[in-house]
């Protein structure tokens, strides 16, 4: 899918290393302007480093936070570009890893922050996310698509791709964990998401605390 913006996924290594979901690595597929950089902190990579250098780019972190630039709401607009191409820097990792890596990339840090208030929750059947605005970096790339589309910042011409793509590598999923014959994936099918309990103990404790600033569904 040919898009104006430029989308580079930062890659957690233990990320990297997953199979079974990958979704950075699926979006990447599907996006021409796109790329993939593995790390924990990108102070010394000089790819990433070269990018957020280049003057004719304007470089923003997807980020939720208090202080970031809601695409939804039309808080940036193409008039802000001043004419330079649109990158969206996207952290691939869990939200605690992902916390590790802007922590250790100060450049990152001081880049302009983006979110968007998202259409509906999470459509992850194999995963349960820590909160109700996590979404897996298909789906948040998908959301940023359709939101710079209606900001008049970029076009979106496919936007059933993404998340068919995201449906049918669920379904493959499901299928595989449902197969008794099929030794070494999953013991049971997955549950429904309404069946699942929230986080217990210290570690849901300490979940909680982590998206208390999270902007709503």
């Amino acid at each position: 899918m040919e898009t104006a913006t430029r989308f580079v996924i930062l890659m957690h290594p233990k990320e990297y290393k997953q199979e079974k979901a990958a979704t950075g690595r699926l979006t990447h597929l599907c996006l021409s302007r796109s790329e993939i950089h593995v790390g924990v902190g990108f102070e010394e990579h000089e790819e990433v480093q070269a990018l957020l250098r280049d003057p004719g780019l304007h470089p923003v972190l997807l980020y939720p936070g208090p202080a970031a630039l809601n695409l939804t709401r039309g808080d940036l607009r193409p008039a802000d570009l001043g004419g330079r191409r649109l990158i969206v820097l996207l952290l691939d990792a869990t939200w605690t890893l992902g916390r590790k890596m802007l922590r250790l990339s100060p450049s990152l840090q001081r880049l302009p922050r983006i979110m968007f208030t998202p259409e509906t929750r999470s459509r992850y059947l194999i995963k349960q996310q820590p909160h109700p605005s996590c979404l897996s970096t298909l789906e948040a790339t998908h959301e940023t698509l359709l939101a710079l589309e209606r900001g008049g910042l970029d076009r979106y011409p496919d936007p059933a791709q993404l998340v068919g793509l995201f449906h049918r590598m669920q379904d493959f999923q499901m299928r595989c964990a449902a197969d008794p014959a099929r030794p070494g994936y999953r013991r049971r099918a997955y549950s429904s998401p309404a069946q699942r309990t929230p986080p217990q103990g210290r570690s849901g404790a300490r979940r909680q605390r982590i998206f208390a600033s999270l902007p709503p569904a």
